[in-house]
């Protein structure tokens, strides 16, 4: 196991969330195929897994001006889970803050 990264919480993904109770996002590994990030979601989580969702994402380049001149860099590239849970079901990610 060892797929899933961390989960995504981000204004998109709340504003997802608001609309629909029962789907969340993951950071996953790019090697994690569909099956995998649905074991993985179950077992974690204990909920029942009705439908996954990836998509990948390639690292944008990003550039400043300071006072040494322009400097280049590049963010990493990461694949997101988009995961759909089933009916009434939800998971509680700040339940051990």
């Amino acid at each position: 196991m060892g797929y899933i990264v961390k989960p995504l919480v981000t204004e998109k993904m709340t504003a997802i969330t608001g609309k629909q109770n029962n789907v969340f996002g993951f950071i996953v590994r790019p090697e994690a195929n569909k099956l995998q990030i649905k074991a993985e979601v179950e077992g974690r989580y204990n909920v029942n897994v009705k439908s996954v969702h990836t998509m990948r994402y390639g690292g944008k380049t990003k550039s400043r001006y300071t006072k040494k001149g322009l400097v280049k860099g590049r963010a990493n590239a990461f694949k997101k889970a988009i995961v759909t849970l089933g009916e009434g079901e939800s998971i509680d990610f700040y339940s051990n803050i």
